[in-house]
């Protein structure tokens, strides 16, 4: 999996853009969601499958900050999920 590092970026960005490279963020990759009742959620176990509201081949949602930035696929990278983004989101 490649992660981008201020050498990979693309140089017509901005030059006053640097200050900002290096403030965290909070990046949320959404499977899916559902609805269940508080009584649902307490009878939860390990093993439990809870169904989401996406089918299993739909794109995931990316969000930076709570908002959706990009949609992707999930692939596997050695051993390990991660996000192959296939479509940037705008404004």
């Amino acid at each position: 999996m490649t992660t981008k590092t201020p050498t990979d970026l693309p140089a017509n960005l901005p030059a006053n853009l640097d200050m900002f490279l290096d403030v965290p963020v909070i990046v949320t990759v959404q499977l899916g969601s559902c609805q269940l009742s508080m009584r649902e959620v307490l009878q939860l176990n390990p093993g439990s499958v809870v169904q989401l509201n996406k089918l299993a081949d739909a794109p995931v949602e990316v969000l930076l900050n709570d908002k959706l930035v990009a949609r992707g696929e999930v692939v596997v990278v050695e051993n390990k999920f991660g996000i192959k983004i296939t479509e940037m989101v705008s404004g």
